[in-house]
């Protein structure tokens, strides 16, 4: 029988992916406290922030500048606009569907999830100096971006 945290096999604990893997689940387990503790999620935080950088937006457009998909965006907008976080109205432009506007106290609590968040991350990379934090950053920038363009499709040759 085992109790406590399992020690990782001497195969996996030097591996990016296992240790990746790993931080990943304490900066899950930070977000989740701290935006739960601010009785959010961090969905909610992504769909205010969207709102906040790109201005209002339709449900869909809203998902796509979130990467949240389409089903969990309507029951995370329902829950912000239940606290009067977000505003919904038609599009004048076609009224079957709805534009998604932050209100003034959407502002400013993502104001405050401003804070929680930049709390979480000198939580979740607290054992590295300001150096290292920088460096870790460009290094995980520099291995996401690679793999997000090896993922996009290159487009067709013309014939």
């Amino acid at each position: 029988m085992m109790t406590g945290d399992p020690t990782p096999l001497t195969r996996l604990k030097n591996a990016p992916s296992w240790l990746i893997n790993q931080a990943a689940a304490h900066s899950h387990r930070l977000l989740t406290e701290g935006f739960g503790a601010a009785d959010l999620r961090s969905s909610h935080y992504r769909l205010l922030a969207g709102l906040a950088e790109h201005g209002p937006a339709s449900q869909a457009e809203l998902g796509r500048r979130t990467g949240i998909d389409r089903s969990d965006v309507v029951a995370a907008l329902n829950e912000l606009a239940g606290k009067s976080l977000i505003e919904r109205a038609p599009d004048p432009a076609d009224r079957r569907r709805n534009v998604i506007t932050l209100t003034p106290e959407g502002r400013r609590r993502l104001t405050e999830l401003d804070g929680v968040l930049a709390r979480i991350q000198d939580d979740l990379v607290a054992p590295l100096s300001p150096a290292e934090r920088e460096e870790f950053v460009r290094l995980l920038t520099r291995v996401n971006d690679h793999h997000a363009q090896a993922r996009t499709p290159e487009p067709p040759r013309a014939k």
